[in-house]
């Protein structure tokens, strides 16, 4: 039963993360927190659903021809240098903490999307 629910939740998580590009941790993270996983785990382990998500997602948005190949690519090059930097802090971060720096972003992108005219 759990494994099933965890390919429902990775079925919501790609339609979600598709539709809107918001990435898939948004929603992989908190679930992961919420059954009990350190931070770090949770982090690392949504990583690697949003790895495989992605590569769908890209193939998708490929063939619809809705993908910058150039500014994508360039984004992703930064965002190799940021990933292993980010994997160092997390790692100095209690969950009580991680739990609550998540949710302040979480808020804080959810008032700008909400108030953004």
């Amino acid at each position: 039963m759990a494994m099933l629910a965890m390919v429902l939740v990775g079925v919501a998580t790609g339609v979600a993360a598709s539709f809107s590009g918001l990435g898939g941790g948004f929603i992989v993270v908190p679930l992961l927190l919420l059954l009990g996983f350190e931070a770090q785990r949770a982090v690392g382990t949504s990583f690697l659903a949003i790895f495989v998500i992605s590569l769908s997602a890209l193939a998708a948005h490929g063939r619809l021809a809705n993908v910058d190949w150039k500014i994508g690519l360039l984004l992703g090059a930064g965002g190799v240098v940021g990933a292993q930097l980010g994997a160092q802090l997390v790692e100095h971060v209690s969950t009580q903490l991680f739990k609550r720096l998540f949710a302040g972003i979480l808020v804080a992108l959810a008032a700008y999307l909400f108030f953004k005219r």
